[in-house]
């Protein structure tokens, strides 16, 4: 059974910084690719930023230069690290893994992030 948790959400200023972290277990974590995605109220979920497991990342246009995604896999943890948080980067933030022997995806529940002065 495949299980992602989440966890660093919480409310900051802009500006500030917060550090999400996702555990898996159950799925070939080293060879699996990975991603950070987040969904704002009333709006569609976004890939925010993904990982390949050659270590290739992208991110959305509006997260670049501020957020960093990276892979444990000693530890089977993605990283997300975001720096100078805005405002617009408010949204539920969910890790997503993809098993790279049946392609199926996986979700984990989601971390809320609240950016707010």
């Amino acid at each position: 059974q495949v299980q992602l948790v989440e966890s660093g959400g919480g409310l900051v200023q802009p500006g500030e910084s917060l550090r999400l972290s996702c555990v898996a277990s159950g799925v070939s974590f080293g060879i699996a690719p990975k991603g950070w995605y987040r969904q704002a109220p009333g709006k569609q979920r976004e890939l925010v930023a993904r990982i390949t497991s050659r270590g290739s990342t992208n991110y959305v246009d509006s997260v670049k230069g501020r957020f960093t995604i990276s892979t444990d896999n000693a530890k089977n943890t993605v990283n997300l690290q975001m720096n100078n948080l805005k405002a617009e980067d408010t949204a539920a933030y969910y890790c997503n893994v993809v098993d790279p022997w049946t392609g199926r995806t996986y979700w984990g529940q989601g971390t809320q992030v609240t950016v707010s002065s």
